[in-house]
């Protein structure tokens, strides 16, 4: 069976952890950092598994793409590669006062990305729990551990949805990136943190 190629922006302790998650099933991931995969050899060999560093362009390439990277560092990121028609799944997090105590109809840190990612199908996901808590194994006595995502595009929703149940997280649909993405807000939005189990029936 196919198993989608998966590209992550960013090699901090969040890219890293995905990372482990996604060959951990067999995906095969590309990871990368804006230093060039030369310096990531020794990461990829403690990940292992079916993982590759290259470069932000050789990342972009892949079926879907993570952008894990400070938010600072997110509108550079995503300037010089092309994600047109492709499902990016942000994982930013914005702790500007405009985000934070956003004004009523802002609009949210990831319908900034929208406008930085053109023509992507931003989904944002994997931003609420701290990264010690991200790379435990998700699945916990009876249940599996909950990462909340939300998106303006049902179908991208079903695909991130998909990957987040195949590595053992319980998806947790919150609708748009505009509602959504305010209960996702970290800081500053209910759900950062919560460190949630959903139950097996």
């Amino acid at each position: 069976m196919y198993k989608m190629k998966i590209g992550i922006i960013g090699a901090g302790a969040i890219g890293t952890t995905l990372a482990k998650h996604l060959t951990g099933v067999g995906y095969q991931v590309i990871i990368s950092n804006r230093s060039g995969g030369n310096t990531l050899i020794e990461k990829i060999k403690q990940i292992g598994g079916n993982i590759t560093a290259g470069s932000v362009q050789e990342a972009a390439q892949g079926d879907v793409v993570f952008l894990a990277v400070r938010w600072e560092d997110a509108q550079e990121a995503l300037s010089n590669i092309s994600l047109e028609g492709k499902i990016l799944i942000d994982v930013t997090n914005a702790s500007l006062p405009e985000f934070v105590s956003a004004e009523p109809g802002s609009k949210t840190s990831s319908e900034v990305v929208s406008q930085w990612a053109k023509g992507a199908k931003v989904v944002k996901a994997f931003n609420t729990l701290y990264a010690n808590v991200l790379a435990e194994n998700p699945q916990v006595a009876n249940g599996n551990r909950v990462i909340f995502y939300s998106g303006n595009d049902d179908d991208a929703k079903d695909v991130v949805s998909g990957i987040i149940n195949s590595i053992g997280f319980a998806g947790i649909d919150l609708g748009t990136l505009h509602e959504g993405g305010k209960l996702q807000r970290f800081p500053g939005g209910s759900l950062p943190t919560l460190n949630l189990i959903k139950l097996k029936k």
